[in-house]
């Protein structure tokens, strides 16, 4: 079998695998996500080996969408970590074969502490399964590994159900993008959706030209402003704006008298803008709506503050 052969295989496999386990999704995929709803506490994710590591996403995953969630070693919690556990929390079991030894080793103790236990294994006659409360059910007719040894369909299908555990959390909570910055500030999103236009948008020095000025004032202003425009004022107003766009325009008309307009003739007049306070995001959506790349920032007394420019978003 050639190598790409065998890549595209080993895709098939864990392809098919999936569209399996949508078809068999039931009421215990349901029932799994209200005890999260219901619960007071965090979730409680935990897993030896592979499951382990597919855990370690799930739980960053479910974190960063609106339900708090860690990450916990059954290892290091038999020898003392169980101390983390409170007894609002939900546990969130992953063990393929559900017979990992150091993940039934806190069942009692799961137990007695009143906590609730969700399970995703392959085995619905194992003994964690038959120790939960819930328990998600992995249907894996094959690893992808050609000598089945190697775990690859199964944690793929475990992390898909973990997955649409989190996306089902997330429509139930109503969480919406704004929610997902507040945990991502540091992100691209984050920084659109928690930053003001003020935090971002230009604000000193701003070229500005007044209705009756010239065509070589235009020009110059534009070129000392390093903005692509020039504000057109009117007193201390700003009644209009004319672009690099506007003045090649003008030139591509070839009239002798064109290097005798003025400003108030040639500018865009009402140009579009928003307030102080307003998002980044928000901006960023105008701006790509109306296939411009400036934007004005007005105060609250409808004075020009400032420009956003669709550069400093990217």
């Amino acid at each position: 079998m050639g190598i790409i052969s065998s890549g595209r295989k080993t895709l098939q496999i864990e392809a098919e695998a999936l569209l399996e386990q949508c078809n068999r999704l039931d009421e215990s995929f349901e029932r799994a996500v209200r005890i999260v709803l219901e619960g007071t506490g965090k979730l409680i994710v935990t897993g030896m080996g592979k499951s382990g590591i597919v855990g370690k996403k799930m739980a960053a995953t479910f974190a960063s969408t609106g339900t708090p969630s860690f990450f916990m070693h059954p290892g290091e919690a038999y020898h003392g970590d169980l101390g983390m556990i409170e007894k609002q929390d939900v546990i969130l079991s992953l063990s393929f074969s559900g017979e990992t030894d150091e993940v039934l080793k806190l069942i009692p103790f799961i137990k007695s502490n009143g906590n609730k236990l969700i399970s995703i294994t392959g085995k619905s006659e194992s003994t964690l399964a038959k120790n939960s409360d819930v328990h998600l059910s992995l249907y894996v007719s094959q690893e992808a590994c050609p000598l089945s040894l190697a775990p690859t369909t199964s944690t793929t299908a475990t992390m898909a159900i973990g997955d649409a555990l989190a996306v089902a959390l997330m429509e139930e909570r109503k969480f919406q993008p704004e929610d997902f910055a507040r945990f991502h500030p540091g992100g691209s999103l984050g920084r659109k959706l928690l930053s003001k236009v003020e935090d971002f948008m230009i604000s000193e020095n701003l070229p500005v030209v007044q209705t009756n000025s010239s065509l070589n004032e235009i020009i110059s202003k534009i070129s000392q402003g390093r903005l692509g425009l020039t504000l057109v004022n009117e007193g201390s107003e700003t009644v209009g704006v004319i672009t690099d766009g506007d003045l090649r325009r003008l030139l591509n008309q070839q009239e002798r008298n064109s290097w005798d307009v003025l400003a108030q003739n040639m500018m865009s007049a009402h140009p579009i803008s928003v307030q102080e306070g307003t998002s980044l995001s928000v901006a960023e959506g105008i701006l790509r709506e109306k296939k411009i790349t400036s934007l004005l920032v007005k105060n609250h007394l409808n004075m020009v503050t400032g420009i956003i420019q669709i550069f400093e978003l990217e």
